[in-house]
């Protein structure tokens, strides 16, 4: 037999905490018993089990309630829910929300715009955003698409390191767009100016206390 934590995610999806169903709250007559360390005790009734579990100074908790009988598992719920929430938690915590910016630029725009714009792209990068390219056409610009892959490409190497294509240039009508997507050393350029900028309104809140 497959042990409990393969067999659970083969066969059944996640169940959150407020599904569960502890002690005298589980409704069938018979369950499969799981001990505290994984191992399979076997199908035994409700009252049994609930019974074993009370010996042990724990709970009977329900786990897989569409399995036929459904899964028990015997372990302390308190400290289930407690351990369940901080992995939930620190899983919010990783989670990044995806932001993009854009930049708009002309097939010929000038020099100084160009490094304008450039300036702004780097700045979103460093912060972790996308940077989403358009370039707009204009009359005879359209047919001089080329203008817009030059200008596109131009950028991606201009800011180097600090993004990687993750949208190749496209065609669309007048427009023309492309997505730039933050690297490992743009995001740890994010993490050290947070570390500065920390660090700074620290001093300036030491020196404020000083000078009261």
């Amino acid at each position: 037999m497959l042990p409990f934590c393969i067999y659970f995610r083969l066969t059944h999806r996640r169940i959150t905490i407020a599904e569960l169903r502890v002690n005298a709250n589980i409704r069938t007559k018979e369950v499969r018993v799981v001990a505290p360390d994984g191992s399979q005790v076997g199908v035994k009734k409700t009252e049994e089990a609930i019974w074993l579990a009370e010996q042990l100074g724990l709970d009977l908790v329900e786990v897989a309630p569409s399995a036929n009988p459904p899964v028990c598992k015997i372990l302390d719920y308190g400290k289930f829910k407690y351990e369940q929430s901080v992995r939930d938690r620190e899983a919010r915590k990783k989670q990044t929300r995806t932001v993009i910016k854009e930049v708009r630029m002309k097939p010929r725009i000038g020099d100084h715009d160009y490094q304008i714009l450039l300036r702004r792209a780097l700045e979103f990068l460093s912060h972790g955003d996308k940077v989403k390219v358009t370039v707009r056409f204009r009359g005879r610009e359209n047919e001089r698409p080329e203008l817009g892959y030059n200008l596109v490409n131009r950028l991606a190497e201009d800011v180097g390191e600090f993004a990687s294509v993750e949208q190749h240039p496209q065609r669309d009508g007048r427009m023309m767009t492309a997505v730039l997507a933050p690297t490992q050393v743009a995001r740890e350029l994010r993490k050290k100016n947070a570390k500065l900028a920390a660090e700074a309104s620290r001093r300036d809140a030491e020196a404020a206390s000083e000078e009261e």
